[in-house]
């Protein structure tokens, strides 16, 4: 427990050194769009900053996560002696405060066979190196050539054995990889406990192998991703032409003839016909003039252009956490306040 209270502390270190990055690169690259996916779809246009922020707050929850077992690793189990408690005049309370625990285990027979705190802090680890490997995998796809988003740093690549002109993501792809790893460390020390009775079992000396490499794997991965991250550039301008194409404000036009009072359902159909008719003719919906919007719904007027634009539809999504410019720099002054940048 002494161990375990130890690295949740470490990796809270390393959570909040990552969130940090993402917090200056949300600042760096206010006010550049990018594509929104759905499906791995290009969907609606929002800031690089908004989907930033997006890992800001998973890598919060993992922080949260982690504090929230530490509560429970915290709590001393000496003095519960093989089972059955001691028979020796010894005071557990001053034991514990003076290792700094916040108090004591109730119940000798589950102190002795518990490994839950291991296995909670386990699954926290696990948690993160899958948000990690969610990460790692936008950057692999976003660093191809077809995507061309990003630029990954040399120091992070390596070339190909065989291909002289290749770059790979070697990084990314690693620690991507490695989440099946901490995954299985905890599939293992939940098997090593699911048949064991009361209460402690030989087994139990099983557990040392998959904690620790659940640690050392997920504390490299923060700590390299970090660095990564620091060194990674967005092509602001790549990532404004993907986003001007695949009719991304589609949406947009039928909230804006939801607001003219036109069922959802038959705004649905308007807009499906509209984009139908774009691909016919190799436009986009930007593209049309008002009298072509008109044909299709006698309630569109000239102002609908304001949501056709990205910038317009970006600024349109004026909803508590949405990427507006307005919401994303009010959500990125927060995160600096929490983190101390401001």
């Amino acid at each position: 427990k002494l161990y375990l209270r130890e690295q949740c502390d470490y990796l809270t270190e390393l959570l909040d050194a990552i969130r940090r990055v993402f917090v200056v690169l949300a600042r760096d690259y206010m006010g550049d769009v990018m594509p929104g996916y759905t499906h791995l779809q290009r969907a609606q246009p929002v800031l690089i900053s908004h989907h930033l922020l997006a890992y800001y707050e998973m890598f919060g929850r993992d922080r949260d996560r982690l504090q929230d077992c530490r509560k429970r690793i915290n709590i001393s189990p000496l003095g519960s002696a093989a089972m059955a408690g001691s028979g020796l005049p010894i005071d557990r309370d001053l034991v514990a405060d003076l290792l700094g625990f916040d108090g004591v285990t109730a119940n000798s027979m589950d102190t002795s066979g518990d490994r839950d705190f291991a296995i909670e802090f386990v699954s926290c680890a696990a948690m993160i190196q899958l948000h990690l490997s969610r990460l790692s995998e936008e950057l692999v796809l976003w660093s191809s050539s077809e995507f061309d988003f990003v630029t990954i740093s040399d120091q992070f690549c390596t070339g190909s054995s065989i291909m002289p002109q290749k770059k790979n993501p070697d990084i990314p792809e690693l620690i991507r990889g490695k989440s099946g790893r901490v995954v299985g460390s905890l599939m293992s020390l939940m098997m090593l406990v699911k048949g064991l009775p009361l209460t402690y079992n030989r087994d139990l000396q099983e557990d040392k192998e998959p904690v620790f490499d659940a640690v050392d794997t997920v504390s490299a991965s923060l700590s390299i991703m970090a660095e990564l991250l620091d060194n990674l550039t967005f092509k602001r301008e790549r990532l404004r032409s993907a986003t001007a194409t695949g009719f991304m404000t589609a949406t947009d036009l039928a909230d804006y003839l939801v607001l003219k009072d036109v069922p959802f359902r038959e705004a649905h159909g308007i807009v499906g016909r509209v984009v139908s008719y774009c691909i016919e003719k190799k436009c986009e919906l930007y593209d049309l003039s008002t009298e072509e919007l008109h044909s299709f719904s006698p309630v569109i007027q000239k102002d609908v252009f304001e949501l056709l634009s990205v910038d317009g539809s970006i600024d349109s999504r004026i909803s508590t956490g949405g990427t507006s410019r307005q919401r994303v720099v009010e959500a990125l002054c927060a995160a600096e306040k929490q983190m101390g940048i401001a």
